[in-house]
This record gives structure tokens, C-alpha cells and sequence, in this order.
């Protein structure tokens, strides 16, 4: 386990998170090539992406709070996830999420396998 929890938006949900990746997309304001084949480049920066899975959790009520937070339609979200010096935050959208059914028991759902993608609004690395 990596974390027994996620921080969106200054709250905490207590649903583990097992799995973090992370990207580094360069984008640029252009990039052409010239007749003679020589490439022109203007980066605007390096973006840092995120994907989270989390772990099973028996808290049904910590992981639907946890499943409205990221289905809220809003536009960007603060994130704070780890990093080479303890936590990263940044302000991102969620650009996908999604789970799996495990059962149901007692009239309940459980869940398993939650990813969600963390897309960054800005560059976290300018040229």
C-alpha cells in the first residue's frame, strides 16, 4: 500500500491508494519542420500527469464520498500526491475515472479497482 489516503480540494478521503504513475508531457506552442528538415520548437513546458488506483475499502460510505468528489462536474481541482519530496500539489482536471463491481452484499455495492487520471491545468517545469 502506498497511502491510506487522498487529499482533493483540502479533503481527505480515507479510501487506500495502491498505485500512483506519473508523466512528464512536453507541449508546445509549436513545433514545425523547415525545408530542410531541421525541427523548430517552442515548448511551453512539461506537464505532470497523474493516474491513482485505490484499494478495496469496507467504508462503503468513505468510498462513495470519495466516487462523488471525483465525478463532480467542475473544472479543475487541487490534487496533493506524492513525490521525490514528500507531496506534490497541483491544480488539475480529472480526465477519466472509472471502477469495477466486486459484489453486492446486504443490499450494498462494493467496489474495486478505481483509476482516476489527473490531467495538470499548468506546467509544473517552464523553459
Amino acid at each position: 500500500m502506498i497511502s491510506k489516503y487522498v487529499i482533493l480540494d483540502g479533503i481527505t478521503f480515507y479510501v487506500p491508494v495502491i498505485s500512483v504513475k506519473r508523466t512528464g508531457d512536453f507541449f508546445d506552442k509549436y513545433a514545425k519542420r523547415t525545408e530542410d528538415g531541421d525541427l523548430q520548437r517552442k515548448l511551453i513546458g512539461v506537464y505532470f500527469n497523474y493516474t491513482l488506483k485505490f484499494g478495496i475499502t469496507t467504508d462503503h460510505n468513505e468510498y462513495a464520498r470519495l466516487w462523488e468528489k471525483l465525478s463532480e462536474p467542475v473544472e479543475f481541482h487541487t490534487v496533493i500526491v506524492p513525490d521525490e519530496t514528500g507531496n506534490y500539489q497541483f491544480i488539475s482536471y480529472f480526465s477519466s475515472l472509472g471502477d469495477e463491481l466486486l459484489r453486492i452484499y446486504n443490499e450494498r455495492s462494493y467496489w474495486q479497482n478505481l483509476t482516476v487520471k489527473f490531467t495538470a491545468k499548468s506546467p509544473a517545469r517552464k523553459p
